[in-house]
């Protein structure tokens, strides 16, 4: 793909969603944490009724911690794998408060010493957070880059890499939101709605089912 064609990618997601965001629901860089914490193997959807009762009683690692263990299983209890994220969370908040003062950092290196939190996570914090130039590259993402050949990769780092050094620089604060909502609700996995994308045109999947 030449970078006209991505170029103009871009600019048609930008026009169709100009200030695009994480649908995770949170007022901090803390509360985005616990949420993409929580998310893995987890649809936003089941995380955020999760976080609707949770964040009102702990909204900082102090009253997370406060809740203990017990506590916030309780409200985590309908999520996957909820025993041992919420561990991860209850660790996490420890430390947060230890080493930063009850902040979330801003580096990639410090977030993903925390429990819980790799590369993916840290990465979502870091854009959506704190305005940083991140990638954060998930399973539709991954499918997206490859399938449209935006950014073909082998794995999910290549795709990352790939795309931080294609995408124009212009759209790479908001790119990884447009190809997870693109991924998630137009290029799905088993049936892509090729029929109402506003790429098709430009896209270079070879079982895109318009011509």
């Amino acid at each position: 793909m030449n970078k006209l064609i991505r170029q103009e990618i871009f600019e048609r997601f930008r026009t169709a969603n100009p200030h695009p965001t994480t649908e995770l629901n949170f007022n901090s860089p803390f509360e985005l944490l616990i949420a993409v914490l929580l998310s893995a193997q987890a649809t936003d959807v089941g995380v955020n009724k999760a976080t609707a009762k949770l964040f009102p009683v702990a909204t900082t690692p102090q009253a997370m911690l406060d809740l203990g263990l017990e506590g916030v299983m309780e409200y985590t209890k309908t999520i996957g794998l909820y025993k041992t994220k919420s561990k991860h969370i209850i660790e996490t908040c420890r430390i947060l408060l230890d080493k930063y003062n009850g902040e979330v950092p801003q580096t990639r290196e410090e977030l993903e010493a925390l429990p819980g939190v790799g590369r993916k996570t840290a990465n979502v914090v870091l854009n959506t957070a704190f305005g940083q130039l991140a990638m954060a590259v998930d399973t539709h993402i991954f499918r997206v880059a490859n399938r449209t050949r935006i950014a073909p990769g082998k794995n999910v780092r290549e795709v990352e890499d790939k795309l931080m050094k294609l995408v124009p620089k212009e759209f790479l604060l908001d790119a990884h939101h447009w190809l997870i909502l693109h991924g998630r609700y137009t290029c799905k996995a088993q049936k892509p709605l090729c029929e109402r994308c506003i790429i098709n045109d430009l896209c270079e999947y070879p079982a895109k089912t318009v011509p």
